[in-house]
């Protein structure tokens, strides 16, 4: 058979060295849906756009190669905006592809029409139409070299229905490698003056796309550099959490006592993190003055440096290469201060309590028993504070948590992150608003095999507005009120193992009847419970 547009794009996927591609078919790209059937791209079947659309951003997190959701026209290009936003404020590369009406369809109001350059346009990196049949596997290329390159980000390809099934002589080709950015000397040389003057160094940490070897030079370097380390909202898996060196995570909730530390520090360095609003407490974590006498900044993403602060130097370079010339720099030896900041972070890990109910630190310490390299995935709301707070991560790439604080995001992420690696343990933490975003998704891990346990700590509310709304408008709480159904059931109904807990004392049990299967784990949990060391009292 001669190839099509619909044959490029698919042989294109492959080319590039992707691995699964999730998806919610649709007729506006059938002739794509049958292409997928002859490379050996594996195509995960989902039940919601937005889950297809996360799973493929929690894709790209873990392989470092872009991520992959197709979706069809309209509703469903709407439904993974979502997952697309996510990228975006992540820094995850990630392709859409979703159908479009025909040429001689456009521009007339048609069914399920979208202007994807308006809607996406924020959002996404590029949109790209693929509408020239002999330029397909070109564009296809430079779509994948744009979503990796840079700030890696999102990019749509728009398929109108009138092009897949046309010839092509095109070719897939992969996307070339792209050198990133180092340091040049003489900002090393800059960087290695003021480490050797410093008194109070600390060392951030943040960024997209990490690799197991830029964790472990991390750690090298804070020791020869005797520097604390702190790393960036969500990216706790950047270094060891149990390191002498780690001093914990700037981000929401965040520990007073570090914040504390991290305004005393006469050098903050700052590898990879953009200095986004939580990760800088609202932007109000230093000043200007600080800034300019303290900060470097040395990100991937040219266009954060200076944005909000001008630092005493700005440096327009990777991660990686970043951390290599840091390796090089001479050794130094701060141990008091190493120890003072590395104790403020043990102090915040130790477990709080609970008046009533089951204590939800108990449950993440429970969690913490299983296997380092356990993935751990979560979406947005209180009860993540738990598991930022508590959990120590030990490898890279057992964190997927989205910086843009998108509830629903955790169990497509945990059934992604099992299909990718079925020889892990993956545990999704979810509160019961959060579950239900995406709990249909549980159709998908029965369908794929896959063996994501889920714990869905139940208060039978929103707990992130009702904290908000008692703080904000004492005694007014408004739509925060949750009815749930029983998740054991639910879960049992699509085949997984179900659970209850009433009582802290039977979570360990439970985990030991779950592990290494799919299942759910339903944790009731008292709603005046709201966060850790925090309990609302009656009537606030």
């Amino acid at each position: 058979m001669s190839k099509t547009v619909a044959t490029v794009i698919a042989q294109s996927l492959s080319a590039a060295g992707i691995t699964h591609a999730f998806a919610v078919p649709g007729e506006s790209y059938l002739a794509l849906l049958d292409a997928m059937r002859d490379v050996d791209v594996r195509l995960v079947t989902c039940r919601h756009e937005a889950a297809a659309a996360n799973m493929a951003e929690a894709a790209a997190k873990l392989s470092g190669r872009p991520g992959i959701a197709m979706v069809t026209r309209g509703p469903g290009a709407t439904q993974a905006s979502i997952g697309l936003h996510t990228a975006q404020q992540d820094s995850t590369p990630m392709l859409l592809l979703v159908g479009q009406v025909g040429d001689d369809m456009l521009g007339r109001e048609a069914f399920q029409e979208v202007d994807y350059a308006q809607f996406f346009g924020s959002i996404a990196k590029q949109v790209v139409v693929l509408r020239e049949p002999d330029r397909v596997g070109e564009q296809m290329a430079a779509a994948l070299a744009t979503a990796i390159s840079g700030r890696p980000g999102p990019v749509v390809v728009v398929l109108p229905d009138d092009k897949l099934g046309l010839p092509s002589e095109s070719r897939a080709v992969p996307p070339a490698p792209v050198s990133a950015p180092a340091p040049s000397p003489d900002a090393m040389e800059t960087i290695a003056h003021l480490l050797a003057s410093a008194k109070r160094p600390m060392l951030m940490l943040g960024g997209p796309l990490w690799t197991a070897t830029d964790k472990a030079l991390a750690e090298e370097i804070a020791v020869r550099l005797g520097v604390p380390v702190v790393t960036s909202w969500r990216r706790k898996d950047r270094f060891d959490n149990t390191h002498p060196h780690y001093a914990g995570e700037l981000g929401l909730g965040a520990n007073p006592a570090l914040l504390a530390a991290v305004k005393s520090s006469d050098l903050l360095l700052v590898v990879g993190a953009r200095l986004t609003e939580n990760a800088t407490q609202g932007y109000g974590l230093f000043d200007q003055q600080f800034a300019s006498q303290t900060l470097v900044h040395i990100c991937g993403d040219a266009g954060a440096l200076g944005r909000c602060w001008q630092p005493r130097l700005a440096v327009h370079a990777a991660a990686g290469p970043t951390l290599q010339a840091l390796a090089e720099l001479p050794a130094q030896e701060r141990s008091e201060w190493v120890a003072q900041c590395a104790a403020l972070h043990r102090n915040w890990a130790q477990p709080t309590a609970v008046q009533q109910g089951v204590n939800p630190a108990a449950v993440i310490g429970a969690l913490s028993t299983l296997p380092a390299d356990t993935i751990f995935c979560n979406g947005a709301g209180n009860f993540a504070a738990w598991l930022h707070r508590f959990h120590l991560h030990r490898h890279a790439h057992t964190q997927l948590a989205p910086t843009s604080g998108a509830m629903g995001y955790g169990v497509p992420a945990g059934i992604a992150a099992s299909i990718l690696h079925p020889d892990r343990q993956v545990v999704v933490v979810a509160g019961d608003g959060d579950f239900l975003m995406s709990g249909q998704e549980l159709a998908t891990v029965a369908h794929e095999g896959a063996t994501t346990l889920f714990v869905v700590m139940d208060n039978a509310q929103y707990g992130t507005i009702r904290m908000h709304q008692a703080r904000d408008f004492p005694g007014r709480p408004s739509a925060t009120r949750l009815t749930n159904p029983d998740f054991a059931a639910f879960a049992r109904s699509f085949g997984l193992h179900g659970e209850t807990v009433r009582e802290t004392a039977d979570f360990a049990p439970a985990l030991r009847r779950c592990r290494g299967r799919a299942a759910l784990i339903h944790v009731l949990v008292d709603p005046q419970e709201i966060s850790p060391g925090r309990r609302l009292e009656p009537g606030a």
